[in-house]
């Protein structure tokens, strides 16, 4: 996803496809899988990442389209500081929805790249020793061995 690469052009048509593919999104109704499929289809585009990152934190989003948010995050973090510092915290916001298991073990799962917030570091350490859930705790575990890697290989900064 890094498009320091792309032409003026190509940067416009990811921009028109992530717009397009967004009003259709919230045009649909709160459950419909194709709001999952949306989000698949914005996978690469680095114009949809505000969305994403809005998608994740919002706890009356589809729980699937959520999850799908996260995994781009988890995969594509952004390299905007900002943006990097607002998806840190929208995953820890979905980390912390009582209502969605399934949600909180991706955004758990998601955090690595984000751990150079040390509030995040610092909630995700908490989430991989005491959260309730055991599916939560490993991914929480699993976040903090990839946060190592990534440190090790320089893989993880923007």
């Amino acid at each position: 996803m890094n498009d320091t690469n792309l032409t003026t052009t190509e940067v416009s048509a990811a921009a028109e496809t992530a717009d397009r593919l967004i009003t259709e999104f919230r045009a649909l109704p709160a459950g419909s899988d194709r709001k999952r499929e949306i989000i698949t289809e914005l996978d690469a585009n680095t114009e949809a990442l505000p969305f994403l990152v809005s998608v994740v934190a919002d706890p009356r989003e589809y729980d699937l389209a959520r999850v799908e948010s996260a995994t781009i995050l988890r995969l594509w973090p952004p390299a905007d500081p900002r943006l990097r510092h607002e998806a840190g915290r929208a995953l820890l916001t979905a980390l912390r929805d009582p209502e969605e298991d399934l949600v909180r073990q991706y955004a758990a799962m998601s955090l690595a790249p984000y751990t150079d917030d040390p509030v995040v570091a610092t909630v995700l350490d908490t989430t991989a020793r005491a959260d309730e859930d055991p599916l939560v705790r490993d991914s929480a575990r699993f976040s903090i061995e990839e946060a190592h890697r990534l440190q090790e290989t320089g893989a993880g900064g923007p």
